[in-house]
């Protein structure tokens, strides 16, 4: 029996940058166990990576479509083009998130009203918008994951206006969540711990945060983007179908350290 039930399942996977992305250690487990992966970039040098990293997964069903996620006409077209391809979606891992690096260096009281606004419309407001464009598709139900971090929670140093973000993501999985329930469509955030992504590269105390995991964490150790994609597919799987409005961690125990 298949206890996962992702065999076949059409699923859309929005955020990978090149291998390190936290998205690509998901869509690497979905096509593992044999769903059909429907990429989604902004830039086109990220469909390049794309295209090479899925060199090796030719036999896989597998799309890369463009969105940019600040434009609800891109979102829509995307989505559009989702739906006619593959006609049911079945679920959706949203790993997108962007600040600019100003936002981030400088002191939190300095984040600009137009940085702010860039940083949650990109962040927490795309979940939502995407959320919108991808239910007409979502008729059997399903399942959506989105990428959070512990600045949601607590301040980190240099996480900033990105930490106000994350907060906003999480209430909104949860008000998505009692939305959708009815729909049989589950919404749900993991909190991964510190991994190096490109998205990383821009938070300034990044390297110490690696460091800190590692002395503090119960397990001693840094996660890693396999086990944020292994809990990512446990999430999008039937395993969880009680599961939903909940932000999981994925940080080898650091977020219950005092």
């Amino acid at each position: 029996m298949d206890v996962l039930n992702l065999k076949d399942k059409n699923i859309v996977v929005m955020g990978v940058a090149n291998e390190r992305s936290i998205a690509w250690g998901a869509a690497k487990k979905l096509l593992e166990v044999g769903a059909n992966v429907i990429f989604t970039y902004r830039k086109d040098r990220s469909k390049a990576k794309i295209e090479k990293l899925l060199e090796d997964y030719k036999e896989k069903k597998t799309a890369v479509i463009q969105c940019d996620v600040n434009s609800d006409e891109s979102i829509q077209t995307a989505f559009g083009q989702i739906g006619e391809q593959f006609g049911v979606i079945h679920g959706i891992v949203h790993s997108v998130a962007f600040a600019h690096a100003e936002d981030l260096k400088n002191r939190f009281v300095e984040t600009s009203r137009e940085g702010f606004a860039f940083a949650l419309d990109t962040s927490a407001y795309s979940l939502i918008a995407v959320t919108r464009a991808a239910r007409p598709f979502m008729t059997e139900g399903g399942s959506i994951v989105t990428m959070s971090y512990l600045g949601a929670e607590r301040v980190l140093e240099g996480y900033n206006v990105m930490g106000v973000a994350k907060a906003a993501l999480e209430a909104s999985v949860r008000y998505l969540a009692a939305d959708l329930g009815k729909e049989g469509i589950r919404v749900n955030a993991i909190s991964a711990g510190a991994i190096r992504t490109l998205a990383a590269k821009g938070v300034p105390s990044f390297n110490e945060a690696l460091h800190r995991y590692e002395e503090v964490s119960p397990l001693k150790r840094n996660t890693n983007k396999e086990e944020v994609g292994d809990m990512t597919v446990v999430l999008l799987s039937d395993l969880s179908r009680g599961v939903t409005g909940e932000t999981v961690y994925v940080d080898s125990g650091y977020h219950i350290m005092g």
